[in-house]
């Protein structure tokens, strides 16, 4: 085993020490066994240097992992494949509000709300038990691009003025709170306010195992992006269409086929995204 102390530079661009650890662990998330994460580390570590792109190492090891598993590999690529959802942001709120709707929420996304002061565009509007919940979702195309105290103020600020509106107007519901998500993630000071105000928070991994990554594994709402069996070009078309979700794909046979694909083709597409959100039409 190589035991070189190696520091890689991660996708924010700071530098750590590398881990292997780490890397096994994001093996191990995506399911892989443990005779495919040891081919992958016995492969990639001769290849290994000082200074290291982060991003080089995930390469290679998807590479390797796609060879042997792809549904693994396709789990693994997560991360990426929703900076691959870009460059708008509104599939991310796509996604978002399929995650809502699997914990029970009604959910509209793109909704105008009039405040008190100013209209406002809400990114995602959700419904539970008689209370709603405003969300805004901030979408980055890479890791560099976090979310200091500033977003959240802003956010909040916009939230109270919907608030007073929405809870002094004849509605039945009650506007309890604001949400802000982000696929990347917080700085400490906006983690700080949010808890102070009572702003939710989501990112790729806070909460701390309840994070986006930890809830599209546990319901399955993989993007389309995730796909090994379809090109750049295709997922891009696909997201033109509104095609944001693995899941959505299993029933367009139809759709694919109006968009040129070739039966052969569908068949693999759904064949891979039937194993990878674990559903099967009866």
């Amino acid at each position: 085993m190589y035991h070189k102390t190696l520091f890689i530079k991660k996708y924010s661009g700071d530098l750590e020490k590398f881990s292997f650890n780490k890397l096994k662990k994001s093996l191990q998330n995506s399911g892989a066994s443990d005779e495919e994460i040891n081919s992958i580390i016995e492969t990639i570590t001769p290849q290994l240097y000082d200074g290291i792109n982060s991003k080089e190492i995930y390469k290679k090891a998807f590479g390797i992992l796609k060879k042997s598993n792809r549904i693994c590999a396709s789990k693994y690529s997560l991360k990426q494949a929703i900076y691959d959802l870009g460059p708008t942001g509104y599939p991310f709120e796509r996604l978002i509000g399929a995650l809502l709707k699997q914990k029970g929420y009604n959910t509209q996304v793109g909704v105008v709300l009039k405040g008190e002061c100013v209209s406002h565009e809400i990114d995602v509007l959700a419904e539970k038990d008689d209370k709603v919940y405003a969300i805004e979702c901030k979408f980055h195309m890479n890791a560099k691009t976090v979310s200091n105290v500033k977003v959240p103020l802003y956010i909040n600020s916009r939230f109270i003025d919907i608030q007073k509106q929405w809870n002094n107007s004849e509605k039945t519901t009650y506007l309890k709170q604001g949400w802000l998500i982000t696929n990347t993630r917080f700085t400490e000071d906006a983690i700080n306010y949010g808890k102070c105000v009572d702003l939710t928070l989501l990112s790729w991994d806070y909460p701390k195992d309840n994070g986006i990554s930890k809830n599209i594994d546990k319901f399955g709402l993989y993007p389309i992006t995730t796909l090994t069996t379809i090109t750049k070009r295709e997922k891009k078309l696909l997201i033109e269409k509104d095609i944001i979700l693995t899941q959505e794909l299993i029933y367009a046979s139809h759709k694919l086929k109006q968009m040129g694909f070739k039966d052969k083709k569908i068949k693999n597409i759904q064949s891979e995204a039937q194993r990878l959100c674990n559903v099967y039409p009866s």
